[in-house]
């Protein structure tokens, strides 16, 4: 039997966003990501999550010449989703931290499924439990959120997140998965011994590593 779902009373406030996303990014695990993509509820519990900044930050998005169509959300008002397309097969979802007008995001790496895991089971091709969101692109597939889900405010129905039911115990912090530039930066953060944590390796990334993904 799965647990009740969270109240509406525990959504967190889209001010929650509106800060650095090296603070958001581990204040998000524990915290828990519901999508009620084709009306079926779907989530379940944060448990990695990687910070991206502006244009400063060579991993990022936003470390172009400016705004561009594609990273245009990234610049907009904090608690949206910006999500995008990478490898040709994986969808990436971030949540846009900070001010509108400045850049900056968190990359929802791992969720420990909790609600509607039959579905997501389904969606993710009878994968393992332990394998059907430990990974960034795994996480969108098993929720089912795309591009569709780009810009969407992150207190709607299709998608929200609510805040941690219990504190997390052990918080662990690396450098980044899947990029060329940027990775030795120690902006990612984990559910220390959580099982349901992706094992992406930090560090450049290799030529044959491309089923993770990341927004660089």
């Amino acid at each position: 039997m799965e647990p009740a779902f969270p109240d509406a009373a525990d959504l967190l406030p889209l001010s929650f966003f509106d800060r650095d996303p090296r603070d958001v990014a581990p204040d998000l695990l524990g915290c828990r990501l519901i999508s009620h993509k084709g009306g079926v509820p779907t989530g379940g519990i944060i448990v990695e999550a990687e910070a991206y900044l502006g244009s400063d930050d060579p991993g990022s998005h936003a470390a172009t010449r400016g705004m561009t169509p594609r990273n245009a959300v990234m610049y907009g008002p904090p608690g949206h989703a910006y999500v995008y397309f990478t490898y040709g097969n994986h969808f990436m979802l971030n949540f846009v931290c900070e001010s509108e007008g400045t850049a900056g995001g968190a990359l929802i790496r791992a969720l420990q499924p909790v609600w509607g895991i039959a579905t997501m089971t389904q969606r993710r091709s009878g994968r393992p439990l332990t394998e059907l969101a430990s990974g960034p692109g795994k996480l969108t597939a098993a929720l089912g959120v795309d591009l569709g889900d780009n810009a969407r405010p992150l207190n709607t129905r299709d998608l929200c997140v609510y805040g941690a039911d219990a504190p997390v115990d052990s918080v662990g912090v690396s450098g980044r998965v899947g990029l060329m530039h940027g990775y030795e930066r120690e902006y990612r953060f984990f559910v220390k011994d959580n099982p349901f944590v992706s094992r992406g390796r930090t560090g450049p990334l290799r030529p044959k590593q491309r089923n993770e993904g990341s927004p660089k």
